[in-house]
């Protein structure tokens, strides 16, 4: 396994980054990683080799960039309960001040660069996130509807924008919802704006979950929510992406 820290230009500076690929040389499909708001930090980069042993080249940008490189906050080794109101009142102004401008320029750069490694395959490529980053993956894969063949989102807010940003999908999608974020009721509404949006998408609840439950080092950790992410992402990226 290969990693890489990066520099990606963008519109408003340089943003660090950080890349996993097979060590050979042949070229794989190429993932897009958002990371949660906490940003790149060690288990992120667990989950990028994890993906990338799967036969991708997975990029996880610092999507805070602007307020310097990752990582930007002093992180305990495990954010447990007693430590998230002192590290949110710090992550919150980094997270508003993020506009779907922002994303969506800084989305651009990121791709142009992925797709232009000697390391990443020609055709599609696929989009996952957590948390907040889930949001930024699908309105990366809304943007990017002719390049984005898959696009995953896992405990993200990812209906904040409203059924216009499902109408403008095409990639396969699949959401994995904490069991403590969404009612079904709240789920069933999300579900029913997008079969009107005519996409293709899995939509679900994980059983015995709360916010953050892919992230080994919170105290939100599932070790099954986590297996069954892997469960469902990786038949996803081999179904849309096993061609390029």
């Amino acid at each position: 396994m290969r990693t890489k820290t990066l520099q990606i230009s963008t519109t408003d500076g340089q943003a660090d980054a950080f890349a996993a690929f097979p060590d050979d040389t042949e070229r794989h499909p190429g993932v897009l990683m958002y990371a949660d708001g906490f940003g790149i930090r060690p288990v992120l980069r667990e989950m990028a080799r994890e993906l990338a042993r799967h036969g991708y080249y997975v990029l996880v940008p610092n999507s805070f960039y602007r307020h310097g490189p990752a990582p930007l906050l002093e992180l305990p080794a495990y954010i447990g309960e007693e430590a998230r109101p002192a590290i949110f009142a710090q992550l919150m102004p980094l997270i508003e001040a993020h506009t779907a401008d922002r994303v969506l320029s800084d989305a651009d750069a990121y791709l142009r660069f992925l797709t232009t490694q000697p390391e990443v395959s020609a055709g599609p490529v696929a989009v996952t996130g957590y948390c907040i980053g889930g949001l930024y993956a699908m309105r990366t894969a809304a943007a990017h509807s002719d390049h984005v063949a898959a696009v995953a989102a896992f405990h993200g807010p990812v209906g904040a924008d409203g059924a216009d940003l499902f109408s403008r999908l095409t990639a396969q999608i699949h959401l994995g919802h904490a069991e403590g974020d969404v009612t079904p009721e709240a789920l069933g509404e999300l579900n029913q704006a997008l079969d009107a949006a005519g996409v293709s998408y899995t939509s679900e609840l994980y059983p015995s979950t709360i916010h953050g439950f892919t992230m080994s080092d919170t105290d939100a950790f599932s070790a099954s929510g986590l297996k069954r992410h892997w469960d469902r992402l990786l038949p996803l990226l081999d179904r849309t992406l096993a061609n390029s």
